[in-house]
């Protein structure tokens, strides 16, 4: 384990890679993350740091150097990946993003590092696993640019229902979901409307979860403790 100061697991976090991004008189290219994200990791009991886009080869050396792997939400996944047209709704793509992130998820699974999925990073898993994507449904996000919430409950006897045991108001902003489940995963959470809002895979394949919701939105750290708890081996 790589662990930092005073033993707290180190918690790597994929980003953005954006441009014109300023500060002062600048505008740069700028790796970016929403401070939501190392404020959980914080808040969990871990230490976050910046994963930005790099060269896909360098996915396991990365992956090595930490405990455990988040990959952030974000833009839309490239339905080419799961071998699907462009939705006309679909975003444009990030295929630096993508490959990136794929090639992280990849690295955290060969290795056994534990890996959270979060909005995107859980669509990018199901697709990183063989799975498709459904790329648009209605009333996930209601209002452009302003998070919305709705419940979710667990799926009995999984990880995700030892973590959360009750259905629990979550906040969400997302037009897509998983449509085919990748190989090994299981549903661990649903929406009222039947959206599957929850995977992992079973618990002899490792610590593996990936929620459709935006944890570093809200309150409760209980999914980001679960994961720094499994990052420090406890």
């Amino acid at each position: 384990m790589t662990t930092g100061a005073a033993g707290r697991p180190l918690i790597g976090v994929s980003t953005y890679l954006e441009h014109g991004a300023r500060w002062g008189v600048w505008e740069l290219e700028a790796a970016l993350l929403p401070a939501g994200y190392p404020r959980l990791v914080q808040r969990a009991g871990g230490l976050a740091v910046m994963l930005p886009p790099d060269a896909p080869e360098h996915a396991a050396a990365t992956v090595a150097r930490v405990d455990a792997v988040v990959i952030a939400g974000g833009p839309d996944v490239e339905p080419a990946r799961y071998g699907a047209e462009p939705d006309p709704r679909t975003g444009p793509p990030a295929r630096a993003r993508d490959t990136w992130e794929l090639a992280l998820i990849e690295a955290a699974l060969a290795r056994g590092v534990p890996l959270l999925g979060v909005c995107r990073g859980m669509q990018l898993l199901n697709v990183a696993l063989g799975g498709t994507l459904v790329q648009h449904i209605e009333g996930h996000a209601e209002v452009v640019g302003v998070f919305g919430g709705h419940p979710v409950r667990p799926v009995p006897g999984t990880r995700y229902a030892d973590i959360v045991p009750e259905v629990c108001f979550v906040p969400t902003y997302h037009h897509q979901a998983v449509a085919r489940l990748g190989t090994g995963l299981i549903p661990s959470a649903h929406a009222a409307d039947g959206t599957v809002e929850a995977v992992e895979l079973p618990r002899a394949s490792g610590w593996v979860l990936g929620v459709q919701w935006h944890p570093e939105m809200g309150e409760d750290v209980r999914v980001m403790r679960a994961l720094v708890e499994a990052a420090a081996g406890v």
